[in-house]
């Protein structure tokens, strides 16, 4: 953790910020960007986003460094509640200084005696209607010249997990450091392949039928490197095209990674060390209302970086836009209306995927509101489909032992999938997750059946699990990600926690 430091060393305090890098939570407008807070001049500044608390501004000191002193000087639009925090790494934070009753003008914050490399402002309160907004943030101290130069201890414990043609998932014990530890190199034949914050990597794209070695290290902010973990060695399966899938529902509320209390960004994070080959969404991808400035400020914040391989649907909440479904057909584009229409196909390897939109069939439509246009070009699509594994996702689940109950206006759509002999089904809209055994259109164990899983712990609060369904082999209301290991003639999935280990997995189910 960053350490308050005792004594005053003020008298050889430098200037310590300027031209530093700098992350803040949002800005009024492209005029008003984070560095113009740490540019030296009186006449330029920093302004948020007007209306919304909190915000944050962050500056990147570059190393290690003695924090004594901090001069705000404030715009019009000032904080009347803020806090001062340090951290070693820009995730752990410690606070140092909290103000209540903020006037304005220029605040001299002395006698600080903190150390990190990394300085956040958190404005709590605006005094205004507006934002957050500042000339300048003047952060004096000292550099420790010296720096941090031990090199965290090695990672060990490296084992393979699962194995398919094209994929090989990694995960081992973390490692210590006098700072802290900001993340791992996975290495493969000697060679860097990718980095990962948590002690787990899925690595992809390889070769079938190959033997692949593979190490660990570990590194720090200062960018110390660990010795090399145990060396593994992991074959690859013979032939196919597997790959993996993420998959999640229910997931931007309005927030941002600034609260510690926010979880669409550590889902995003758990999505990245999945290393996909595509992102499924299963609707409510924005809350509340889903208009287009909510999905530029919170959703594309976090899984909108996987927006060039993803295939959304939508959900009740993007309904609720001024147009219904027009931020959602805006923001995705033709992404997610690749025919013009909500719903659409798509294919991967062995594998027919249907995007269904069931805000078409979802509750509080009359009980005819089913679209037959939409459910006649499922029927032709899956009467057209050639690959022998089959998926379909949407977000009104027809059975689920969640909140909402079960759905009797999906059963139309859900015998008609069962009738294909559909292998797996994705949905969302209840805030847990609940993986069935293969089920008929009745709702009974049935291997002929597909597999239901509802994976809504995206990052909207979650919903409790009432009495389960005797077809329901886990239900549980937490957070995280499916990971979807889909090979040539079959599937297995697991729902991967925000701590980033496994807390469900399923057997491997032959497609029908």
């Amino acid at each position: 953790m960053p350490t308050l430091l005792s004594g005053n060393a003020q008298a050889a305090d430098v200037l310590l910020y300027q031209g530093k890098a700098v992350l803040v939570s949002s800005v009024e407008s492209s005029s008003y960007g984070g560095p113009l807070a740490v540019d030296g001049k009186s006449t330029t500044r920093w302004a948020s986003a007007e209306g919304i608390d909190p915000q944050f501004i962050r500056v990147d000191l570059g190393g290690p460094s003695a924090i004594n002193r901090v001069k705000l000087n404030w715009e019009a639009a000032y904080a009347s509640a803020y806090r001062l925090e340090v951290s070693n790494d820009g995730s752990a934070w410690t606070p140092i200084k909290s103000v209540t009753n903020g006037n304005g003008g220029t605040d001299d914050l002395t006698g600080l005696a903190a150390r990190g490399r990394y300085l956040r402002l958190v404005g709590t309160k605006r005094a205004t209607s507006y934002g957050y907004s500042l000339w300048e943030m003047q952060v004096y101290g000292t550099s420790d010249s010296s720096g941090d130069t031990q090199a965290p201890t090695a990672p060990s414990n490296l084992k393979a997990g699962s194995v398919t043609s094209s994929t090989v998932d990694l995960t081992w014990t973390g490692s210590t450091d006098n700072v802290g530890v900001s993340g791992y190199e996975v290495l493969r034949n000697g060679q860097v392949v990718g980095t990962t914050e948590s002690a787990s990597y899925t690595d992809s794209g390889l070769s079938a039928s190959t033997a692949y070695t593979y190490t660990v290290r570990a590194k720090d902010a200062a960018g110390n490197t660990s010795a090399a973990s145990n060396q593994i060695q992991a074959t690859t399966q013979a032939g196919g095209s597997s790959f993996v899938l993420a998959a999640s529902g229910d997931i931007a509320e309005q927030c941002t990674a600034s609260s510690s209390s926010c979880i669409h960004p550590k889902t995003a994070a758990l999505v990245g060390q999945m290393n996909p080959a595509a992102v499924i969404t299963m609707g409510d991808n924005q809350y509340d209302d889903a208009h287009i400035e909510d999905f530029t400020k919170y959703f594309d914040k976090t899984w909108g970086k996987y927006k060039n391989i993803m295939h959304p649907v939508p959900g009740n909440h993007e309904t609720y836009d001024h147009t219904p479904l027009g931020a959602y057909k805006q923001y995705f584009g033709k992404i997610a209306t690749p025919n013009g229409k909500t719903y659409y196909s798509w294919e991967m390897g062995n594998w027919h995927f249907v995007a269904i939109d069931s805000t078409e069939f979802s509750p509080g439509l009359a009980a005819n509101a089913i679209s037959d246009e939409q459910l006649n070009w499922i029927k032709q699509d899956l009467k057209n489909n050639t690959k022998p594994c089959v998926a379909a996702y949407y977000h009104h689940p027809r059975y689920t032992s969640g909140d909402h109950g079960d759905n009797s206006k999906m059963a139309t759509l859900w015998e008609t999938l069962v009738q294909n002999k559909v292998d797996l089904v994705l949905n969302g809209h209840d805030h847990h997750y609940e993986r069935f055994y293969p089920q008929n259109a009745d709702g009974d164990k049935d291997p002929a059946g597909p597999v239901q899983i509802i994976g809504g712990g995206g990052g909207a609060s979650l919903y409790p699990v009432k009495t389960e369904h005797p077809a329901t082999a886990k239900a549980i209301s937490t957070y995280g990600v499916l990971k979807l290991n889909m090979s040539d003639n079959a599937f297995s999935t697991q729902l991967i926690g925000l701590d980033g280990k496994t807390i469900d997995s399923s057997p491997t189910y032959t497609c029908h």
